[in-house]
């Protein structure tokens, strides 16, 4: 089953793009993440799924349910932190915990207790008092304080340190390991890479490729470095297809491959090579390439 799809999302604001027509679903169980740049639509498109805001055409279902018909029973059953946090700034942490579960028809306390713990919050505490990464703390509390079925994070780490990401990645793989399905939004490409099973990629506002980040990783691309013993001419690799970031420094060349590995090397038994490096490029790198091929 599919708990998040959407169907040629669009939302425009005035003649100014949010997102056009963007397509993907998140299947049951699953951490998905949403990569793309700072501007390219990625919170635009999680304001579209919570009904905070409404698209201009196409359509979003969440359990099956239309995000705008069913936003309220749709949101008890999700846990959102948005990428940044505001709060009454007189209350104490857990009068604003207590203050959220009472939203719900459960009893939060245990939850919020262990939630706590984990993240290593002081409770009883200001939110005036608190430091960005602990406020940021006091959202991953209060949108997991209900143990929704959905948990849709936008860019969640900024403002924790290393230590605590750490220790909110492993926080993630818990719920998800309960059965929760997770969007994972994100421009830090390392996050999506050690979380997610599948990445969409939002490019300003559209949607460039959904992918398996094992096939993004492991199928498709490879890097290579070569260092050859006398310099051989730029295009003897610029003009084959499927080869992306083509650096040629003096006797050293080296870029992105895509495509049948067998064509490349064939090229390279043509040259007198000293040294040959074949690598997994970093999602990173895949990542720029695709910016790249659009461009």
């Amino acid at each position: 089953m599919n708990v998040i799809e959407l169907n040629n999302l669009t939302k425009m604001y005035g003649k100014a793009r949010g997102i056009t027509e963007v397509s993907f679903h998140v299947e049951e169980g699953e951490i998905f993440g949403f990569i793309g740049p700072n501007g390219a639509g990625k919170s635009t498109t999680i304001r579209l799924l919570l009904s905070l805001i409404y698209p201009t055409s196409g359509s979003a279902t969440i359990f099956g349910k239309d995000v705008v018909k069913h936003a309220p029973e749709i949101k008890k059953e999700i846990g959102y932190l948005p990428s940044e946090v505001f709060y009454y700034d007189n209350m104490k942490v857990i009068d604003l915990l207590k203050y959220s579960a009472s939203f719900y028809k459960k009893d939060c306390a245990k939850k919020i207790k262990e939630l706590a713990e984990m993240m290593e919050l002081d409770l009883t505490r200001k939110i005036d008092d608190l430091s960005l990464g602990n406020k940021k703390k006091v959202g991953i509390v209060q949108g997991l304080l209900h143990e929704p079925k959905l948990i849709i994070l936008d860019e969640p780490t900024s403002g924790l340190d290393p230590l605590m990401q750490q220790r909110f990645f492993e926080l993630l793989e818990n719920e998800n390991q309960k059965g929760a399905t997770i969007l994972f939004s994100s421009h830090i490409l390392s996050e999506v890479q050690r979380l997610c099973d599948r990445v969409a990629i939002i490019k300003e506002g559209k949607i460039v490729q959904v992918e398996k980040i094992r096939t993004l990783k492991e199928n498709n691309y490879k890097k290579f470095k070569i260092e050859t013993v006398s310099k051989v001419p730029d295009e003897l690799f610029s003009r084959l297809p499927g080869v992306n970031q083509l650096e040629v420094k003096g006797k050293t060349i080296s870029f992105i491959f895509r495509g049948n590995i067998n064509h490349i090397m064939q090229k390279i038994a043509g040259i007198e090579i000293a040294n040959l490096w074949v690598e997994e490029p970093d999602l990173e790198e895949i990542f720029m390439h695709f910016y790249q091929r659009e461009a």
